[in-house]
Protein backbone atom coordinates (compact mmCIF):
# COMPACT_ATOMS: atom_id res chain seq x y z
CA UNK A 1 0.00 0.00 0.00
CA UNK A 2 1.31 3.44 -0.91
CA UNK A 3 0.73 6.57 1.15
CA UNK A 4 -1.95 7.82 -1.25
CA UNK A 5 -3.91 4.57 -1.43
CA UNK A 6 -7.34 5.17 0.05
CA UNK A 7 -8.32 2.49 2.51
CA UNK A 8 -11.92 1.42 3.02
CA UNK A 9 -13.41 0.46 6.38
CA UNK A 10 -16.75 -1.33 6.38
CA UNK A 11 -18.70 -1.30 9.65
CA UNK A 12 -20.98 -4.30 10.11
CA UNK A 13 -23.01 -6.04 12.77
CA UNK A 14 -23.39 -9.83 12.75
CA UNK A 15 -26.73 -10.98 11.30
CA UNK A 16 -28.25 -12.14 14.58
CA UNK A 17 -32.03 -12.58 14.56
CA UNK A 18 -33.69 -10.04 16.82
CA UNK A 19 -30.64 -7.76 16.84
CA UNK A 20 -30.08 -6.99 13.15
CA UNK A 21 -32.28 -4.64 11.15
CA UNK A 22 -34.72 -4.39 14.04
CA UNK A 23 -36.84 -1.70 12.35
CA UNK A 24 -37.58 -4.19 9.57
CA UNK A 25 -38.77 -6.93 11.93
CA UNK A 26 -42.44 -5.86 11.67
CA UNK A 27 -42.28 -6.50 7.92
CA UNK A 28 -39.87 -9.44 7.73
CA UNK A 29 -39.77 -11.06 11.17
CA UNK A 30 -36.54 -11.48 13.17
CA UNK A 31 -35.08 -14.20 10.90
CA UNK A 32 -36.04 -12.39 7.71
CA UNK A 33 -34.53 -9.12 8.90
CA UNK A 34 -31.30 -10.90 9.86
CA UNK A 35 -31.21 -12.63 6.49
CA UNK A 36 -31.63 -9.32 4.69
CA UNK A 37 -28.85 -7.84 6.81
CA UNK A 38 -26.54 -10.71 5.83
CA UNK A 39 -27.32 -10.00 2.17
CA UNK A 40 -26.48 -6.32 2.63
CA UNK A 41 -23.19 -7.09 4.40
CA UNK A 42 -22.08 -9.42 1.61
CA UNK A 43 -23.20 -7.00 -1.09
CA UNK A 44 -21.34 -4.08 0.48
CA UNK A 45 -18.08 -5.94 1.01
CA UNK A 46 -18.11 -7.36 -2.50
CA UNK A 47 -18.70 -3.89 -3.91
CA UNK A 48 -15.93 -2.32 -1.82
CA UNK A 49 -13.38 -4.94 -2.88
CA UNK A 50 -14.41 -4.78 -6.54
CA UNK A 51 -14.02 -0.98 -6.53
CA UNK A 52 -10.24 -1.45 -6.35
CA UNK A 53 -9.70 1.78 -4.42
CA UNK A 54 -7.43 0.31 -1.76
CA UNK A 55 -7.34 -2.24 1.08
CA UNK A 56 -10.70 -3.12 2.61
CA UNK A 57 -11.06 -3.89 6.33
CA UNK A 58 -14.16 -5.35 7.95
CA UNK A 59 -14.80 -3.66 11.30
CA UNK A 60 -17.08 -5.97 13.26
CA UNK A 61 -19.49 -5.05 16.01
CA UNK A 62 -19.81 -7.66 18.76
CA UNK A 63 -18.67 -10.95 17.19
CA UNK A 64 -15.68 -10.88 14.82
CA UNK A 65 -15.91 -14.67 14.49
CA UNK A 66 -19.49 -14.90 13.25
CA UNK A 67 -19.74 -17.54 10.46
CA UNK A 68 -20.78 -14.91 7.89
CA UNK A 69 -17.73 -12.81 8.72
CA UNK A 70 -15.51 -15.91 8.57
CA UNK A 71 -16.89 -16.81 5.15
CA UNK A 72 -16.61 -13.33 3.64
CA UNK A 73 -13.18 -12.61 5.11
CA UNK A 74 -11.83 -15.85 3.65
CA UNK A 75 -13.50 -15.48 0.25
CA UNK A 76 -12.62 -11.81 -0.20
CA UNK A 77 -9.26 -11.77 1.61
CA UNK A 78 -10.31 -9.27 4.25
CA UNK A 79 -8.65 -8.21 7.47
CA UNK A 80 -11.05 -8.08 10.41
CA UNK A 81 -11.01 -5.75 13.36
CA UNK A 82 -13.20 -5.19 16.41
CA UNK A 83 -15.10 -1.94 16.81
CA UNK A 84 -14.37 -0.09 20.06
CA UNK A 85 -16.26 2.77 21.70
CA UNK A 86 -19.36 3.60 23.70
CA UNK A 87 -21.29 5.00 20.74
CA UNK A 88 -21.11 5.07 16.94
CA UNK A 89 -19.07 8.27 16.92
CA UNK A 90 -16.37 6.84 19.18
CA UNK A 91 -16.27 3.64 17.14
CA UNK A 92 -15.83 5.52 13.87
CA UNK A 93 -13.19 7.85 15.28
CA UNK A 94 -11.27 4.83 16.61
CA UNK A 95 -11.23 3.32 13.10
CA UNK A 96 -9.96 6.56 11.59
CA UNK A 97 -7.23 6.85 14.25
CA UNK A 98 -6.15 3.30 13.44
CA UNK A 99 -6.00 3.72 9.66
CA UNK A 100 -5.16 7.32 8.88
CA UNK A 101 -1.46 7.28 9.77
CA UNK A 102 -1.07 5.07 6.67
CA UNK A 103 -3.24 7.24 4.42
CA UNK A 104 -6.78 8.47 3.80
CA UNK A 105 -9.73 6.35 4.89
CA UNK A 106 -13.28 6.03 3.61
CA UNK A 107 -15.73 4.51 6.09
CA UNK A 108 -19.09 3.03 5.10
CA UNK A 109 -21.79 0.91 6.68
CA UNK A 110 -23.86 -1.79 5.07
CA UNK A 111 -27.29 -0.10 4.96
CA UNK A 112 -26.98 1.59 1.55
CA UNK A 113 -27.58 -0.94 -1.25
CA UNK A 114 -27.43 1.82 -3.88
CA UNK A 115 -23.82 2.69 -3.01
CA UNK A 116 -21.52 1.81 -5.92
CA UNK A 117 -17.82 1.57 -6.59
CA UNK A 118 -17.92 4.71 -8.72
CA UNK A 119 -19.06 6.68 -5.65
CA UNK A 120 -16.15 5.26 -3.65
CA UNK A 121 -13.81 6.32 -6.46
CA UNK A 122 -15.34 9.80 -6.49
CA UNK A 123 -14.93 10.06 -2.72
CA UNK A 124 -11.31 8.93 -2.95
CA UNK A 125 -10.62 11.56 -5.61
CA UNK A 126 -12.30 14.22 -3.47
CA UNK A 127 -9.88 13.48 -0.63
CA UNK A 128 -7.06 14.70 -2.86
CA UNK A 129 -8.42 18.24 -2.64
CA UNK A 130 -10.41 18.27 0.61
CA UNK A 131 -9.86 17.29 4.24
CA UNK A 132 -13.02 15.21 4.32
CA UNK A 133 -15.86 13.89 2.17
CA UNK A 134 -19.43 12.80 2.94
CA UNK A 135 -22.31 11.14 1.14
CA UNK A 136 -25.44 12.37 2.93
CA UNK A 137 -28.43 10.09 3.43
CA UNK A 138 -31.91 11.17 2.43
CA UNK A 139 -33.09 10.63 6.01
CA UNK A 140 -30.67 13.20 7.44
CA UNK A 141 -27.72 10.96 8.27
CA UNK A 142 -24.83 9.96 6.02
CA UNK A 143 -23.82 6.70 4.34
CA UNK A 144 -20.13 7.47 3.71
CA UNK A 145 -17.49 9.58 5.36
CA UNK A 146 -13.83 9.95 4.53
CA UNK A 147 -10.95 11.85 6.10
CA UNK A 148 -7.29 12.41 5.41
CA UNK A 149 -6.84 13.02 9.13
CA UNK A 150 -9.62 12.35 11.62
CA UNK A 151 -11.34 15.30 13.27
CA UNK A 152 -12.62 14.13 16.65
CA UNK A 153 -15.24 16.85 17.00
CA UNK A 154 -17.03 15.59 13.87
CA UNK A 155 -17.99 12.47 15.83
CA UNK A 156 -18.85 14.05 19.17
CA UNK A 157 -22.25 15.20 20.44
CA UNK A 158 -24.00 13.89 17.32
CA UNK A 159 -27.57 12.53 17.73
CA UNK A 160 -26.83 9.21 16.05
CA UNK A 161 -29.80 7.52 14.44
CA UNK A 162 -31.80 10.74 14.10
CA UNK A 163 -32.60 13.13 11.29
CA UNK A 164 -30.05 15.77 12.43
CA UNK A 165 -26.86 13.73 12.06
CA UNK A 166 -25.58 15.42 8.90
CA UNK A 167 -26.74 18.88 9.96
CA UNK A 168 -24.95 18.53 13.31
CA UNK A 169 -21.84 17.18 11.61
CA UNK A 170 -21.75 20.17 9.25
CA UNK A 171 -21.78 22.54 12.21
CA UNK A 172 -18.96 20.63 13.90
CA UNK A 173 -16.88 20.68 10.71
CA UNK A 174 -17.42 24.41 10.27
CA UNK A 175 -16.28 25.11 13.84
CA UNK A 176 -13.16 22.99 13.30
CA UNK A 177 -12.36 24.72 9.98
CA UNK A 178 -12.42 21.40 8.13
CA UNK A 179 -12.58 21.62 4.35
CA UNK A 180 -15.12 19.03 3.27
CA UNK A 181 -17.19 18.18 0.21
CA UNK A 182 -20.52 16.39 -0.11
CA UNK A 183 -21.43 14.05 -2.94
CA UNK A 184 -24.96 13.27 -4.10
CA UNK A 185 -27.28 12.02 -1.38
CA UNK A 186 -28.20 8.32 -1.23
CA UNK A 187 -31.03 6.41 0.42
CA UNK A 188 -30.48 3.72 3.00
CA UNK A 189 -32.51 0.66 3.88
CA UNK A 190 -33.84 1.01 7.40
CA UNK A 191 -37.63 0.94 7.36
CA UNK A 192 -40.33 -1.28 5.84
CA UNK A 193 -41.22 1.49 3.40
CA UNK A 194 -37.66 1.27 1.99
CA UNK A 195 -38.10 -2.37 0.95
CA UNK A 196 -39.83 -1.76 -2.42
CA UNK A 197 -36.92 0.46 -3.46
CA UNK A 198 -34.44 -2.28 -2.56
CA UNK A 199 -36.39 -4.96 -4.41
CA UNK A 200 -36.64 -2.75 -7.50
CA UNK A 201 -32.90 -2.03 -7.38
CA UNK A 202 -31.79 -5.64 -6.96
CA UNK A 203 -34.65 -7.45 -8.73
CA UNK A 204 -34.73 -9.64 -5.63
CA UNK A 205 -37.72 -11.29 -4.07
CA UNK A 206 -38.44 -11.98 -0.43
CA UNK A 207 -37.46 -14.10 1.38
CA UNK A 208 -33.82 -13.62 0.43
CA UNK A 209 -31.15 -16.29 0.35
CA UNK A 210 -27.48 -15.61 1.00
Amino acid sequence: MTRRDVQIAVFAKPPVAGRAKTRLIPALGPEGAAQLHATLVARTLEMAVAAGIGPVTLWCADDTGHPLFDHLATRLGLERRQQHGSDLGERMFHAFEHHCPAGPLILIGTDCPALEGKTLAQAAQTLRTHDAVFVPAEDGGYVLTGFNRPERSAFQNVPWGGSEVMATTRRQLQRAAVRWAELDAHWDLDRPEDLPRFLALTHAKLPLTT
